[in-house]
């Protein structure tokens, strides 16, 4: 799918659905800010747009229709063989959290910023794209006045995604942490470690991405005019403190893996305890069963009338006086 929107310095839009062979003419237009969304597009048609429209650099173009591993920002400045304008490539990605399987699933997004231009590109829907679209075209603040604008609502939105899925890990945190402390069972421990998992994989994404928008924050890029950095600075920020909370659940979920294992190592000790108590409190009947079991003739008990009895009071007796020390010394 794919969306096009012209818009004027004032924000308005000037025209959308545009025909391929009308956009060169208004690259042409410095009155005029061209934004061009590719929506799960094949590589045919993006390169229709990446490749005869815009011109862009080959290796940003493989880069942006074939899945990234990382997020990244680039400054492709032209050559004088180039027939491309001065523009940033930036990969970047959306989460999205789901407790039913516990995954975060990650959605890539790709940028092509130029002075009157941005480029779009994701196999998939986005809110972030949705969001900023319905405000370029409904709304009154006028965010699509220039291309480093919507690229600052985009990113802004885009990381403002991020927390629904932080607090749907939260509860899931919440809810392990609950089930350690009742009843761990050894499904927890299994949870336990897939959410883990899952905090390190999230984390292994906003590292990468904080240094992104860290550049932006310093004012690195030209195209980004420096009125607008404090803005892209606030994004920073708010990715930043997201990169917090994913170290602090890091931190809770080694603190209920901890539990957890103390938690299972004292029931075992109690299994331990219980058996030796059982072993012990018995020894008294061993010894006696064991002794006169032997039947030897000249054992005066065999041959005494009270021999039985004598046997069944003592082993009675010496268990009664095992069990009287025991909680004497509050081992029961």
């Amino acid at each position: 799918m794919i969306r096009s929107f012209a818009f004027n310095t004032s924000g308005r839009l000037h025209s959308q659905d545009l025909d391929l062979f009308l956009m060169p003419t208004l690259l042409a237009n410095t009155n005029l800010f061209l934004w061009v969304d590719l929506e799960g597009s094949t590589p045919e048609e993006a390169r229709s747009i990446l490749d005869d429209v815009f011109h862009f650099h080959p290796l940003s173009v493989e880069d942006c229709i074939n899945d990234s591993p990382s997020p990244k920002v680039e400054t492709y400045e032209p050559k004088e063989e180039d027939r491309f304008n001065n523009y940033l490539f930036m990969v970047i990605h959306a989460v999205d959290y789901s407790r039913k399987n516990g995954v975060f699933a990650t959605s890539e997004l790709n940028f092509f910023l130029g002075k009157n231009f941005l480029v779009t590109y994701h196999s998939v829907p986005l809110r972030s794209i949705t969001t900023v679209e319905e405000l370029c075209l409904k709304s009154s603040v006028l965010v699509a006045r220039a291309p480093d604008r919507v690229a600052h609502a985009l990113l802004d939105s885009l990381v403002d995604n991020y927390k629904p899925a932080l607090e749907e890990l939260s509860m899931e945190i919440a809810e392990l942490e609950a089930e350690v402390l009742e009843k761990p069972v050894p499904q927890t421990l299994q949870r336990i470690i897939m959410v883990k998992k899952e905090v390190l994989h999230l984390r292994q994404i906003i590292g990468p991405q904080r240094e992104v928008l860290r550049r932006f924050a310093l004012g690195e890029f030209k195209l980004i005019r420096a009125k607008l950095v404090p803005y892209y600075r606030n994004v920073y920020d708010s990715l930043y403190h997201i990169g917090d909370l994913a170290q602090g659940y890091m931190d809770s979920l080694t603190g209920i893996l901890q539990i957890y294992l103390n938690m299972s190592a004292n029931k075992t000790s109690e299994i331990v305890k219980v058996l030796t108590m059982i072993t012990i409190i018995t020894t008294p009947l061993m010894i006696v069963g064991t002794w006169y079991g032997m039947n030897f003739k000249d054992m005066p008990e065999i041959d005494w009338k009270y021999g039985y009895g004598f046997a069944f009071s003592l082993t009675v007796i010496s268990t009664a006086l095992t069990l009287i020390y025991f909680r004497k010394k509050r081992w029961l």
